[in-house]
């Protein structure tokens, strides 16, 4: 898509927009590097491992149960 600008007044316009779009998407990213590094603390793998154990305990239990 060819723009065709008739004053430097919409130059600048756009570049301000640019440079806002090109800001909010730097902080998006250090957004998502701040979350994928807390994905990745020993604490949330081991509060994953601790949800899959009670979950599989529950079905040993009910299995246990009707045995």
């Amino acid at each position: 898509m060819k723009k065709t600008y008739t004053s430097f007044k919409e130059i600048e316009q756009d570049l301000r927009k640019l440079n806002l779009q090109r800001q909010i998407c730097l902080e998006e990213m250090k957004l998502l590097r701040s979350e994928f590094k807390d994905d990745l603390q020993p604490y949330q793998w081991v509060s994953t491992i601790l949800s899959a154990v009670k979950k599989y305990g529950i079905f040993y239990l009910i299995k246990r149960l009707f045995k």
